[in-house]
């Protein structure tokens, strides 16, 4: 009996060379012959993100704790494929909130960050998403996400611009509405330019 995943990886597989085929390869040449299992195997991994459970990633990890002042994870890696060309985008998150009464592990941001970056993205909504989620799982008074990335769709392809940085934000709670928790967030992140 095929199992489910076994019969879509196999499907992902056929495709993948069928694509080759397309693209005027030959795909059982040598260097081909194992690309299209390669393949599959890599886009499961870079899509994993869709069959992530949030409140499992979390995994008790929000503390009730009194801190109230600023908490900002800076340089969180991240990696990502551009929904409209499947073609990757990287670069940096920084995210920060202003604690209500609850504190996260330090270690599950980043996991929350790789759970929305592996998924077919564009950037905006991907730190949307991140923030939305803090606000929602931890109700503090305010989230800040800003992520740096560098698309290979503009740098490989169309415009050719291999130094373009794309600058997305996200402000929720008193990241929106005070200006000066805001400035002491964006502070912080650019402290090393």
């Amino acid at each position: 009996m095929i199992t489910a995943k076994k019969k879509e990886r196999g499907n992902t597989e056929a495709l993948v060379k069928e694509l080759l085929a397309n693209l005027g390869e030959d795909p059982v040449r040598e260097g081909l012959e194992k690309t299209p299992k390669r393949v599959a195997a890599s886009l499961k991994y870079l899509t994993s993100g869709y069959h992530k459970d949030i409140k499992q990633i979390l995994n008790g990890a929000i503390f009730d704790e009194k801190y109230d002042e600023m908490v900002v994870l800076a340089d969180i890696e991240l990696f990502s494929l551009c929904e409209h060309h499947l073609l990757p985008f990287y670069g940096k998150c920084h995210v920060a909130y202003i604690p209500n009464g609850k504190i996260v592990g330090l270690s599950k941001i980043p996991r929350l960050v790789d759970v929305f970056a592996r998924r077919l993205q564009v950037q905006e909504r991907l730190t949307s998403q991140i923030a939305e989620c803090l606000m929602e799982a931890l109700n503090p008074r305010g989230v800040g996400v800003v992520i740096e990335a560098l698309h290979l769709c503009m740098a490989m392809r169309g415009v050719e611009k291999n130094n373009a940085v794309c600058i997305t934000s996200s402000m929720l709670g008193v990241f929106r509405s005070d200006q000066r928790s805001r400035q002491e967030f964006l502070s912080l992140i650019n402290h090393k330019r």
